[in-house]
């Protein structure tokens, strides 16, 4: 069965609005927040950007695959096909039918290979999923 992607109007290379958000998350959880997007950016040529939802979300063309929000006491690192990524580290949360993030928290460890993983996975996901219909 064929999943509907969602799609996101205005992706661009680089979104200045996403340095704004991130000028306005200094501190510990504003570096991790920029640690993993930097990631997401860099997962493959092809990775364009929105700000939607108050907050980045990395695409392959006009489909997002991850995001990363801050909150008050952690970073989500959410995937919007997350519930089909294989996650041996069990680092995915969530029970929705197809989103799934990781939480990242100051005082607790990370496995960062395995995310870092997870969103090279994400973005191979979303572009098979373009590409291929």
């Amino acid at each position: 069965m064929s999943v509907k992607l969602l799609r996101f109007d205005g992706t661009v290379e680089h979104d200045p609005a996403i340095d704004a958000w991130f000028e306005g998350h200094a501190g510990e959880l504003g570096s991790t927040a920029r640690h993993w997007w930097q990631a997401m950016r860099d997962a493959g040529d092809e990775v364009r950007e929105v700000f939607h939802d108050g907050c980045p979300n990395a695409c392959f063309g006009d489909v997002p695959f991850a995001y990363v929000n801050i909150f008050s006491a952690h970073v989500n690192v959410g995937f919007f096909q997350g519930a089909s990524l294989p996650d041996p580290a069990g680092l995915l949360q969530g029970a929705g039918k197809f989103m799934r993030h990781v939480k990242l928290r100051p005082a607790t460890a990370i496995d960062a290979e395995a995310l870092g993983r997870l969103i090279q996975m994400a973005y191979t996901d979303m572009k098979a999923r373009v590409e291929n219909g």
